[in-house]
């Protein structure tokens, strides 16, 4: 990039095939937390305790979850970020229901899943988030706070996760408690260290 041409602008087919990598990696991730009765932060934390109790599937309950934040990412982020934070949700919700279909776990360690699997949807929140998208909720609040207060989103974003977590002790063994505290800290640490403000310039 030259200061002559400025930021570079992603096209649809950028914009496409980032919202297939990265809802596919958190879409992987959930699916990780899920076998190993995981926990995190934000209306996802919401839906895995949702799914829990109800045993209905995570992605149904995801996608309705996220349906009243819409209004807001409107106001604060404009249109073109809701139309596509709503296409990744959606994408979202499709793929971890597909995913079990497609795959299973013969072994899968809880501690490792917490790692690898907080690593993968960090990378995903990542990839949306550099595509002007997010995967509504609190994703849209904690954006809304580094575009005018210039906090770092990871470290934000852990804040919450950590509160949710902490609350979530009233219906979850400690253990899968501290687990999922883990998880938490792989995925915001993956964005507090890579989404930094004036750091990726293509929109």
């Amino acid at each position: 990039m030259s200061a002559a041409t400025g930021p570079l602008r992603h096209t649809w087919y950028d914009d496409a095939l980032a919202f297939v990598t990265g809802t596919l990696f958190i879409a992987i991730g959930v699916t990780m937390f899920t076998h190993a009765g995981l926990l995190t932060g934000g209306t996802a934390g919401l839906a895995f305790l949702a799914h829990y109790a109800s045993g209905i599937g995570f992605g149904p309950l995801f996608f309705a979850i996220n349906l009243p934040f819409y209004a807001l990412a409107r106001r604060a982020m404009g249109r073109s970020f809701t139309l596509k934070t709503f296409a990744a949700v959606t994408l979202l919700s499709a793929l971890t229901s597909a995913i079990p279909r497609w795959a299973g776990f013969a072994v899968l360690d809880p501690w490792f899943a917490a790692v690898a699997g907080g690593l993968l949807m960090g990378a995903g929140f990542l990839v949306l988030f550099r595509h002007h998208a997010s995967l509504g909720g609190l994703n849209i609040a904690v954006l809304v706070l580094q575009k005018r207060y210039g906090w770092r989103a990871g470290w934000v974003q852990m804040g919450i996760d950590g509160a949710i977590l902490v609350a979530s002790l009233a219906v979850v063994e400690p253990k899968r408690i501290a687990m999922s505290i883990v998880g938490a800290l792989a995925l915001n640490l993956t964005l507090a260290l890579n989404h930094r403000p004036g750091r990726y310039v293509a929109f």
